[in-house]
């Protein structure tokens, strides 16, 4: 994956600086559903590189293309979309997942989040929604149908407040972040997206991705999830 941020226009930038439309998979178990999805993105610019209808499709068919956005539907066959998310974020990362779902159940969305998806957003959205939503989840930005994102915060501060499970002596220090990182990572804390991020600290979206990046590295640690728990047991929300 090569993707590191976006025109806004359905298209990305390369670490080369060379563009190209931004690589989307669409996975649904309703053809009707999936393949109008399907249309709308490629008809504003995005490259469908593949659809699936079930959950073990959808994770072969994203190991064998890697899209930079996975535009998932939770309730499939064969396995369900929370396990499809988890397998396929923890193989890799750097993979953004915008869940398409038609339930707006707390218990979904919040396990959704926790299997590494980026986003959530409801089948009621618009298409112009949807497009933005896939645009913004492209460069890590966490997106959410008005009323989650606050949940989902809450859910993020109720986790940090279990008791951290006890450090082995045996363990070394943990790594030393710098001072610009810690900012950036106080921001995160308090829920801004990327590109609220940057125009508060007056430097580039592709600046804040590579802060959080390098941040995610040193702490080993895997996505925003983490990295938003980590944060805040280290009470850098309230700072």
């Amino acid at each position: 994956m090569t993707a590191t941020g976006n025109d806004g226009k359905g298209t990305t930038v390369d670490e080369e600086g060379g563009r190209g439309p931004l690589r989307v998979m669409v996975v649904d178990d309703h053809p009707m559903w999936r393949d109008a999805v399907a249309r709308d993105l490629a008809e504003s610019g995005f490259d469908v590189v593949a659809t699936a209808s079930d959950g073990e499709q959808a994770v072969r068919r994203a190991r064998a293309v890697a899209p930079d956005v996975l535009v998932l539907d939770l309730n499939l066959p064969a396995k369900p979309g929370v396990q499809v998310c988890k397998e396929l974020v923890g193989a890799n990362p750097a993979l953004r997942v915008l869940v398409l779902s038609a339930s707006g159940e707390h218990a979904d969305v919040l396990e959704a989040v926790k299997s590494g998806a980026t986003g959530y957003l409801l089948k009621s959205a618009s298409t112009e929604e949807l497009l933005d939503a896939v645009r913004r989840t492209a460069v890590g930005d966490p997106v959410f149908t008005p009323g989650l994102a606050g949940l989902v915060l809450g859910e993020y501060r109720r986790l940090a407040s279990e008791p951290a499970p006890a450090a082995d002596a045996d363990e070394p220090r943990a790594p030393q972040l710098t001072d610009r990182e810690t900012e950036v990572l106080r921001l995160v804390a308090k829920g801004l997206s990327y590109k609220q991020i940057a125009e508060r600290l007056v430097i580039s979206h592709r600046t804040v991705q590579n802060h959080v990046q390098n941040t995610l590295g040193k702490l080993q640690l895997h996505n925003r999830v983490e990295l938003v728990r980590y944060a805040i047991q280290r009470g850098l929300d309230d700072e």
